[in-house]
């Protein structure tokens, strides 16, 4: 029990104790839970840790050197903790879980057992297991660029540099039709051409499913109408009324950065790179080798 402070090493060395666990999960969206296995509710660090929500974890399995730590979390589900809707829409995906051995007599004495993120969740009736990943699990994340003619940032991040606020290249506005949460129509979007949000992104800014977000497939005005369609429905509830963002899409291509964004001094592909048949040609007495097509 490497870390463990003098306190607490020393009231398990007494032979009584009067120990729990307590978790808590810190969503990306700025939620905290907290959960004790304890029969009464603690609270320290700013984090209250509920007694009655049924969460506990399994053994942890936790090594040194650089292999992968991990865990499941199990609970159940219920309205006033970890609730069925929020799973699926993954509120819960990437949340970084925190775990103690406490003394509840004096949470002050406490040990950090275990640091990382929510994997995967199954659910299974009322009930659901996490998958718990340790820091070590982004070790195994690739690292690298990749050598290809397309852009590799997303449009918007650090190595883009793209101001997603600049006029022109967002719409706020609120749900006049949805269908099955996946195609939402306007009558009037003026101003931006016809598939000018293709490939961008589609945000929800209010209602249940705030913060959730999607794929933009398709970008249609005909007849009057615009036609946004994403690849996945919305995982929670959008209707008329719903403020939505959406931004427009990009295609990875150099002219659409060059051209669509003006920013083709970040551009992060390979334009010029060699195609495959470069590697099948060979001299010849006409024309030039450029790296096109052979004929």
């Amino acid at each position: 029990m490497a870390g463990i402070d003098a306190a607490l090493r020393a009231h398990l060395e007494g032979g009584l104790t009067t120990v729990c666990h307590a978790w808590a999960i810190l969503r990306t969206d700025g939620v905290r839970f907290g959960f004790t296995d304890h029969d009464l509710p603690l609270a320290f660090e700013g984090i209250s840790f509920r007694a009655d929500t049924g969460l506990s974890a399994l053994a942890l399995a936790q090594s040194t050197g650089l292999s992968v730590d991990n865990t499941e979390a199990v609970g159940a589900l219920s309205d006033t903790s970890i609730r069925e809707d929020e799973i699926e829409q993954g509120r819960f995906d990437g949340a970084e879980v925190i775990a103690w051995l406490v003394n509840w007599a004096d949470p002050e004495q406490r040990w950090l057992q275990f640091r990382g993120t929510i994997g995967e969740v199954r659910r299974a009736g009322a009930s659901f297991r996490a998958e718990l990943r340790g820091l070590t699990e982004a070790l195994n994340r690739p690292m690298g660029r990749v050598y290809q003619k397309p852009c590799t940032a997303v449009l918007g991040d650090r190595n883009c540099g793209f101001d997603l606020t600049a006029a022109g290249y967002a719409a706020d506005l609120p749900v006049e039709a949805a269908e099955d949460a996946r195609i939402f129509t306007w009558g009037d979007l003026s101003g931006f051409d016809d598939a000018w949000f293709t490939g961008g992104r589609f945000e929800v800014l209010d209602g249940p499913a705030r913060g959730l977000w999607g794929i933009i497939k398709r970008d249609r005005f005909k007849d009057g109408v615009r036609s946004v369609e994403l690849w996945e429905p919305v995982r929670g509830p959008v209707t008329v009324g719903t403020l939505v963002r959406l931004i427009a899409g990009c295609d990875k291509r150099v002219e659409t950065c060059r051209l669509k964004f003006n920013n083709f001094i970040n551009f992060q592909g390979f334009p010029d790179v060699p195609g495959e048949d470069w590697v099948m040609s060979v001299p010849k007495s006409t024309g030039r080798n450029a790296g096109g097509s052979l004929r």
